[in-house]
């Protein structure tokens, strides 16, 4: 016996947080479990109603795709061996649930700053720079996402209150080249989803006219 499994290594889903301006990486947050079920949604960015007739499909842009998914946190385990996770005995799972909410809080020393600067004056105020996050379900699917909809059921407590089972629920849209431009690190990562997706798409077996009971299109 030599120890190794055979078995192949499962890959985790999860969030990149990214500096905007140097693309260097800020937080990992790798999830727990892999949910069992991912929604997206892709919304064609067609010229609809403003299509001339000679125009009807031409697209605008990618698509707006949105990604649902729920994250299922459990500090169970971590508790039954106390010795050795004191921080899942002290607070539970705050600190994962606080390391997902931060995606969407503004930086605390900017917000102190801005109102430091609001109180002398200061006439016009940048609203406060956050990160890039990356979506990662795969090599083939990094995206660039934006947080819309984000809600925590907390399920179990120990007895500090601490919560130790959590669903987090979270809706992202993907952002592409219509938000970011070409130029920004987050563009440059939307095309390689595009052109990934492309590749694969080219991978996919063509069909047959006659599995549809035509030998040609209708005329």
């Amino acid at each position: 016996m030599t120890g190794l499994s055979s078995s192949p290594r499962l890959l985790k889903g999860g969030l990149i947080l990214l500096d905007p301006a140097s693309g260097a990486v800020q937080r990992v947050i790798a999830l727990q479990y892999n949910p069992d079920q991912l929604t997206r949604t892709l919304a064609p960015q067609s010229t609809g109603a403003n299509a001339t007739t000679s125009e009807p499909l031409r697209l605008k842009g990618p698509p707006v795709e949105t990604i649902k998914l729920d994250i299922q946190l459990d500090a169970t385990d971590q508790l039954e061996f106390p010795g050795q996770n004191g921080v899942a005995v002290q607070v539970g799972l705050h600190p994962q649930l606080a390391a997902l909410e931060l995606i969407i809080y503004p930086d605390s020393e900017t917000l102190i700053r801005n109102n430091q600067l609001a109180s002398i004056g200061t006439m016009e105020i940048a609203p406060v720079p956050a990160p890039l996050p990356l979506f990662v379900w795969s090599r083939n699917r990094v995206v660039p996402v934006r947080i819309s909809d984000f809600s925590i059921v907390e399920e179990s407590f120990d007895v500090n209150l601490n919560p130790v089972r959590a669903r987090v629920s979270l809706s992202m849209r993907v952002m592409n080249i219509n938000d970011l431009g070409f130029n920004d690190k987050g563009g440059h990562l939307f095309m390689a989803y595009q052109q990934q997706k492309e590749q694969l798409a080219r991978r996919a077996r063509s069909g047959a006219l006659a599995a549809m009971g035509l030998s040609a299109p209708p005329a």
